[in-house]
């Protein structure tokens, strides 16, 4: 039977933030085992890392350690901001075979993380230099079909300042990840916190990343007409940040949450087209968005609470924007509260990412402003 663990230290002093962890997570399993450990650590512990992951794979907490240093931390029911912690999350995945591996460079799919079907990977890498969508790209080609949830680093604030470790080695650039195989349930929620606006246009002229014509029509003028569409509220909302949503899958009849991957609208330039961030084409089916405290919080709810539907969760790792927790919301604890409050008190843990891996509408991409919810369950 799946069994999971959380733990948090706010400990300045690493050796006591260590025991603490260890304690907490030999609690929470029952003082037995651990197959899979992740850790995520403020840049107080950062220089310990890999002595930690070391520690705790010695002690039997994590048969597979898997970690990165971060801004800020997720785990006990609390998102700790911008101040030293220390959080992790330990399963016993009876059953469940780990293939763990780190890449660095321009690479595919690692060989030691084997070929054979896999039912998920967690992956975690730093945002400075680590080429995150080639990689994603050469995996839908090679693994079509491989789920990638995670997310980047967030402590350092330069190249060579993040650390990112696989059971008790430190890496400084990179990526390091785990193949998740055999007899566990993995279920994920993707939450961009947005909410259409407008109604889905036809790309009908586009140039890499600028969109020139929206149903023939260009495309800063769709944008101005829309905006007299709508209300007071809607209209600050575009004044502070307007999004586009494009659409993953182009033959279904209807579109609605899920079915949009969601990137910024950059500007526009003096031909009447608008810059986003992310490459278009002709053909392609868009929608505008919008993104604020409230549309985030109901998007978050709505889509765990689809999750829920299809049954318990023994675990959870929770991967979120550093832009959103207070940033956005008005009070703390805002994601793993909601988690909680839908799903249980499981054990969950997780950090705030530059940029947040998860699969929409069956690929992969790295999102922003973005949860990204794995669940652990008991398979069917």
């Amino acid at each position: 039977m799946i069994q999971c663990a959380e733990a948090l230290s706010t400990a300045r002093n690493t050796d006591e933030a260590l025991e603490e962890i260890a304690a907490k997570l030999s609690s929470g399993l029952g003082g037995g085992s651990g197959d899979l450990t992740l850790i995520f650590s403020t840049m107080h512990h950062a220089d310990a890392l890999d002595r930690i992951a070391r520690t705790l794979r010695e002690r039997g907490l994590g048969r597979v350690v898997l970690g990165c240093t971060c801004e800020s931390v997720v785990g006990e029911g609390q998102e700790i901001e911008a101040t030293t912690a220390l959080a992790a999350w330990s399963a016993r995945l009876p059953g469940v075979e780990l293939s763990p591996f780190a890449v660095e460079g321009d690479a595919g799919w690692p060989e030691s993380a084997g070929n054979e079907p896999a039912t998920a990977v967690l992956l975690l890498a730093d945002p400075f230099q680590f080429p995150i969508d080639n990689f994603l790209h050469r995996v839908a080609a090679e693994r079509p079909g491989m789920r990638i949830m995670g997310g980047m680093a967030s402590g350092g604030k330069s190249p060579g300042q993040n650390r990112l470790v696989l059971d008790d080695v430190a890496h400084a650039a990179g990526a390091v990840g785990v193949v998740i195989r055999g007899d566990v349930l993995i279920r994920t929620v993707v939450s961009q916190g947005c909410r259409p606006i407008g109604r889905p246009m036809i790309v009908t002229k586009a140039d890499r990343n600028i969109i020139r014509e929206l149903g023939r029509v260009p495309a800063l003028e769709v944008v101005q007409e829309l905006f007299g569409e709508l209300s007071e509220e809607d209209q600050e909302l575009v004044k502070t940040g307007l999004h586009i949503g494009r659409v993953i899958n182009e033959y279904q009849e209807t579109f609605g949450r899920g079915d949009f991957l969601v990137r910024n609208v950059m500007g526009a330039d003096q031909t009447g087209g608008i810059a986003i961030s992310d490459l278009v084409r002709v053909g392609q089916t868009v929608q505008f968005h919008v993104r604020d405290a409230e549309t985030a919080d109901e998007d978050l709810r709505q889509l765990l609470d689809g999750a829920e539907a299809d049954g318990p969760a023994a675990g959870a790792l929770l991967f979120t924007c550093n832009g959103r927790g207070s940033r956005l919301f008005l009070e703390p604890n805002h994601d793993v509260k909601v988690l909680r409050e839908i799903l249980g008190p499981i054990p969950a843990a997780g950090f705030f990412a530059m940029g947040e891996l998860g699969p929409v509408g069956g690929q992969n991409f790295i999102h922003g402003f973005t949860a990204s919810v794995v669940l652990f369950s008991e398979p069917k």
